[in-house]
């Protein structure tokens, strides 16, 4: 059977038919036809939604699933849901379970429990032992079981040596490597942004030299090996002035921001609220603005939704006390739409895709179904009974959005909300 996208406006601004309203024909996984008032196939299923916009498959390059090991607070199956009906077709998953996904045998798992589920999920390898920061890990097995990119989560390599040697020893099967940057040893015990928030409310800051050193010390080692870097949620504007500096002299780096990040600042956490505590910690108005530009230069390449699910139990604690992270998939599109160009984000939320080496995801006829179908016009606030994950720890609770997510189209997967 023929299912039929009747009068959708495509949002591709690097395909052939950007910002035209037209009927778009899937059958069998492909789309086989793209045009004004096409004639309907015999028994077509006709999809007419108002105004709506379709956009090639949202890619998310950071996302936490916590199976196996933390199903309390999500499972690979619920999550995979979430981010279906959050618009994202493709998410890479991070290593942050337990045991810790350092080998192949924990990646076939996962491919194996999200096997035929709309959304397709693409494993990143801890890039040490159990993400220890002691040892490489089997980097080149979980490369040939699917890894798409090796890093320790929401962990900096203090270890420069072995860091230098990942990125020598990846470019042997054209691997890339994500690193996460914060200096432990300026973090201390902080909580916060170091500044005058901090300081009126005294909780223990950290300051955004803590992340800028590091950002620093990984560019001049991948500038002496070669190779390709990842840098995950850049937070403040010196960060994105270094990236650049290292774009402008060559260098294989490229770099995301989380959807917090853009959408928020330190100002919230004037209710102690443990929701806003993230790692890295939210910043200022001044590096909110070097973020949006970031994005407008490309310097930024990508936006994830850097989606972590936490227990109830490590949330509902002293701020001092709480762990960091919050869910961010199911509010992704609504609050970025609310401060950032429609065009702009679906180009960060696809640019994935291009980074990490896998086919793009093409609106054109003979081309694989994969898209993400969403409107611009609703405006409204994220609320709790918005969130379909396990957690409920979500940052964005309360923000101003726009429009909302309708559904996606993956292969032979429809999936509408």
């Amino acid at each position: 059977m023929t299912t039929v996208l009747k009068s959708v406006t495509i949002v591709d601004p690097k395909g052939t038919y950007h910002h035209q309203c037209v009927d778009i024909h899937l059958k069998d996984g492909m789309i086989n036809a793209i045009g004004e008032n096409l004639p309907l196939p015999q028994e077509a299923q006709v999809i007419e939604l108002h105004n709506a916009f379709v956009s090639p498959g949202w890619f998310d390059t950071s996302v936490v699933l916590g199976e196996p090991g933390y199903e309390a607070a999500e499972t690979i199956a619920n999550g995979l849901k979430t981010a279906a009906s959050s618009g994202f077709t493709e998410i890479m998953v991070q290593p942050h379970t337990l045991p810790v996904a350092d080998n192949a045998a924990v990646l076939h798992l996962l491919h194996q429990k999200a096997s035929g589920q709309a959304t397709a999920i693409h494993p990143i390898g801890a890039l040490t032992m159990g993400s220890a920061g002691q040892a490489l890990a089997e980097l080149y097995d979980m490369q040939q079981a699917g890894a798409i990119a090796f890093g320790d989560y929401k962990k900096s390599m203090k270890n420069a040596n072995l860091f230098k040697i990942a990125l020598q020893y990846v470019q042997d099967f054209n691997g890339r490597v994500l690193a996460y940057c914060e200096d432990d040893t300026l973090r201390g015990n902080g909580v916060v942004n170091e500044g005058i928030t901090a300081t009126r409310l005294g909780l223990k800051g950290i300051p955004s030299l803590a992340e800028e050193l590091q950002v620093a010390r990984n560019l001049f080692l991948l500038e002496y090996t070669g190779g390709a870097l990842h840098i995950p949620t850049l937070s403040t504007a010196k960060s994105v002035a270094l990236v650049r500096e290292a774009k402008a002299r060559g260098l294989n780096v490229t770099c995301s921001v989380a959807v917090a990040h853009l959408v928020l600042t330190d100002t919230v956490l004037e209710t102690f609220d443990t929701r806003y505590k993230l790692s890295p910690p939210l910043r200022t108005v001044h590096d909110r603005e070097a973020l949006w530009e970031g994005l407008r230069d490309n310097t930024i390449d990508c936006i994830t939704s850097d989606h972590h699910p936490v227990d109830i139990e490590c949330k509902k604690v002293e701020f001092d006390l709480a762990h960091e992270g919050s869910i961010g998939l199911e509010s992704a599109w609504g609050t970025l739409a609310a401060v950032l160009p429609m065009d702009l984000i679906v180009e960060k939320l696809t640019a994935g895709r291009a980074i990490f080496g896998l086919p793009p995801a093409v609106i054109a006829p003979g081309a694989a179904v994969n898209l993400t179908l969403f409107t611009t016009e609703e405006t409204g606030t994220f609320t709790a009974d918005q969130i379909r994950s396990t957690s409920k720890n979500a940052a964005l609770l309360g923000q101003p959005t726009l429009g909302k997510v309708l559904g996606i189209a993956r292969e032979k997967h429809l999936m509408l909300n």
